[in-house]
């Protein structure tokens, strides 16, 4: 009889570091190498368990006496639009969305730039360079892509890149893994317009979820994810819906 031999993959876990969502805490993730040739299954299944892809490494929080990040999943037959999510659709009825292959450009670094000098200059990616954020987009074995949106023929503007976002396409979802808009239209609430067009571009692709990343309990900055309802979140007892 023979029997199959499998590589595993190893895990490692990081020393702790400031945390950047909540102060006064420290972070340490554990984390493996997404390898071989089946890396794609291997995102997807650690993507089912809570972990984040970053180029070519998934991880997931590992701290020690806290457990306020949790990872959320949006089950997209089941989402409906409220009327504020509508009103954020009628309002970016100009912008016109494509999907390319993940290749990071200058215009995607000079948007992602604009965004995190504005919204995120104390963050761990504000000394980002355009060769770290290239590596980011580029090196990956994931099925990645680069959702663009523009403004239509209507606009004065037309034709300029008002968002963007990174994303993963996984055996059963979308993982949104980073987005980015013009600070300047904020008020179009873009970051909620691309969720809502990720849940869209999976109910069309036949997945049935979105992956959002990590809802973090206290920090501002992660409440939006709550308003996607209704949600799973990930529990030491599997994924639990949340109305």
């Amino acid at each position: 009889m023979t029997i199959e031999r499998r590589n595993f993959p190893q895990f490692f876990i990081t020393a702790p570091t400031p945390c950047p969502y909540l102060p006064g805490k420290f972070e340490r993730k554990v984390f493996t190498h997404l390898v071989g040739a089946d890396s794609r299954g291997l995102n997807t299944m650690l993507s089912q368990g809570g972990f984040r892809r970053s180029q070519n490494i998934a991880y997931r929080p590992a701290c020690d006496h806290c457990q306020a990040c949790t990872s959320v999943r949006v089950p997209v037959n089941d989402f409906v639009l409220s009327k504020n999510f509508k009103r954020v659709l009628r309002r970016n009825a100009d912008l016109i969305s494509e999907v390319i292959k993940a290749r990071a450009t200058s215009e995607h670094y000079s948007l992602f730039r604009g965004y995190i000098d504005t919204r995120h200059s104390e963050g761990g990616m504000a000394d980002m360079s355009v060769l770290d954020f290239a590596a980011m987009v580029d090196d990956t074995v994931a099925d990645s892509r680069i959702v663009e949106y523009r403004f239509d023929e209507s606009c004065s503007n037309a034709g300029e890149m008002a968002c963007a976002v990174l994303m993963d396409v996984l055996g059963d979802g979308i993982s949104m893994i980073y987005s980015f808009y013009e600070p300047s239209y904020e008020v179009r609430s873009l970051g909620t317009l691309m969720v809502l067009d990720a849940i869209a571009r999976a109910q069309r692709m036949g997945l049935p979820y979105v992956y959002l990343g990590y809802f973090v309990h206290g920090s501002r900055k992660m409440e939006y994810k709550a308003r996607f309802t209704p949600q799973q979140r990930l529990t030491p007892d599997g994924w639990q819906l949340v109305e």
